[in-house]
């Protein structure tokens, strides 16, 4: 059985992805379990990840270089899917020395043990932050990506040049992953739907940025999940250092996603409007013509039964009556 590591096991797609890929695979699953946001939340991931035989969980922080090279020269994994990093695009306008840490110096140490134990196959996450602002859709992968407007979204970029330089010098196989917007049950507290969604319940204030006018590609988590393992089982012949968005390329009006949310909970939200602050950007829109042509799939969840699927995760979850 094919040993696939999984760094960021304990966060949204890390723990999904695992999940799905234990059907197939031993996964090596690495996370450090920070603070960013509730962390029984990621214990409760792993606890559920952990109840498979061909799971084995470490806690470790990427920027702890020896623990990591001990982890690949003890489990030897043929494949490394790197998803784990300092997320959040507002956050890193408070703390950004974290995301200089967590996202490029621990980037940079899973690069250095995929060269050193000769691993064939490097998944790496990018986002769609990388696109700046631009505000003419879908985003294609060979757009510019050299005007990023927060600190997230510049150590992601970086992932992607330090991505091709390991390439060029070492013939490292690489694909970065550009998520956009991903949801569903088990996402992140930090999210639009996770923070409206608790909100709304509690018949508290939301916040919509930039009055509402605001448009994102929100791409629900089964279908990223089935997108990775197809690219997982790419010949590796067919790619050298690629980049590829993963998305839905159906891009929603934030008012109309509070909508949707509104309709499900049969709740009328409490909205104030707000302008947009300097770190996000206006619209995500993906282009998935090389998504397509990589894994010959389109995954599409209506956005009514993905949301609906959280809300009925997360009142089971937090047993909210």
């Amino acid at each position: 059985m094919k040993k696939i590591l999984v760094t960021g096991s304990a966060g949204f797609i890390g723990m999904h992805l695992s999940l799905s890929l234990l059907k197939d695979y031993q996964v090596i699953g690495i996370d450090n379990i920070n603070n960013y946001y509730d962390t029984k939340l990621k214990l409760d991931r792993i606890k559920i990840l952990k109840k498979n035989k061909n799971f084995f969980f470490y806690k470790c922080d990427l920027k702890d270089y020896k623990k990591i090279y001990e982890i690949f020269k003890k489990k030897k994994p043929d494949i490394v899917i790197n998803l784990a990093a300092q997320a959040g695009v507002r956050y890193s306008l408070e703390f950004p020395r974290k995301y200089l840490t967590a996202n490029i110096e621990g980037f940079f140490n899973i690069l250095e043990c995929c060269k050193i134990f000769k691993i064939k196959k490097l998944l790496y996450a990018s986002s769609s932050s990388v696109y700046g602002e631009n505000i003419i859709g879908p985003f294609a992968e060979n757009q510019n990506t050299d005007k990023p407007l927060s600190i997230y979204a510049f150590t992601k970029k970086s992932n992607e040049l330090m991505a091709n330089v390991y390439n060029h010098l070492y013939n490292q196989k690489c694909i970065g992953m550009r998520f956009f917007t991903v949801y569903g049950p088990w996402g992140r507290p930090d999210m639009a739907l996770f923070s409206f969604v608790k909100s709304i319940l509690k018949k508290k204030q939301i916040r919509l940025y930039n009055f509402g006018n605001m448009i994102r590609d929100f791409t629900y988590i089964d279908d990223v999940v089935k997108y990775i393992e197809k690219i997982i089982k790419l010949n590796v012949k067919y790619y050298n250092n690629d980049i590829v968005n993963i998305g839905n390329n159906n891009p929603v009006q934030l008012i109309d996603f509070v909508k949707v949310i509104e309709s499900n909970l049969n709740i009328k939200a409490k909205i104030k409007f707000v302008p947009k602050p300097k770190s996000d950007v206006y619209l995500t829109h993906a282009n998935t013509r090389i998504l397509k042509k990589f894994t010959k799939s389109k995954f599409s969840t209506n956005i009514n039964i993905g949301i609906k699927n959280f809300i009925n995760w997360y009142k089971l979850y937090y047993n909210f009556k």
